[in-house]
């Protein structure tokens, strides 16, 4: 579970919102609070203290040097307390941020250094429950959705707050 100061890189897709929704469907605990559908880019990212101007400027370069995306989800990923849409359009840019940052990998280092970009739609749960959702979730694929800024957001005692919205494909000043 992230502490508040955890921040991380993501990507919102808002389209996915009927993804999310089957999962709250048959138990809203299995959704995580606070952020709107995404592909997380890399979590956890730096520390709150540790983010500057500079980082700032370093992710708003990043995400300039890649254009907007139409994303397509229509595979899922399951695995023991996990259902997924697998977001391969946004792959390249995920390993771009991971490569730019290597001293902070991606999830703890549990999945290596490139984890596949992914939609979480559910997570814990019993097997029961993750087959339904999967079920639900399957019949709501395909889903289409233009992916156009990185966000960098901070957990704080509040939630989720947003820190830079920063474009893709836009130069950084």
């Amino acid at each position: 579970m992230p502490t508040p100061g955890t921040s991380a890189l993501v990507v919102t897709l808002p389209a996915a919102a009927v993804l999310l929704e089957t999962a709250a469907a048959v138990d809203p605990g299995l959704v995580r609070p606070g952020l709107p559908p995404h592909v997380t880019a890399l979590y956890p990212f730096l520390p709150a203290d540790r983010l500057t101007e500079r980082i700032d400027a370093d992710v708003s370069r990043l995400a300039a040097s890649f254009p907007a995306t139409e994303v397509r989800l229509t595979d899922l990923v399951t695995a023991p307390g996990f259902v997924a849409a697998a977001a391969p359009a946004l792959q390249p840019l995920a390993d771009a941020v991971c490569d730019r940052w290597p001293d902070v990998p991606p999830y703890g280092g549990r999945f290596g250094a490139h984890p596949p970009a992914h939609l979480t739609i559910a997570l814990g749960g019993t097997d029961a429950q993750l087959a339904e959702v999967a079920e639900r979730a399957r019949a709501a694929l395909p889903v289409a959705a233009l992916a156009d800024t990185l966000h960098l957001v901070v957990l704080t005692e509040q939630g989720w707050q947003l820190r830079l919205s920063a474009p893709l494909g836009t130069p950084a000043r």
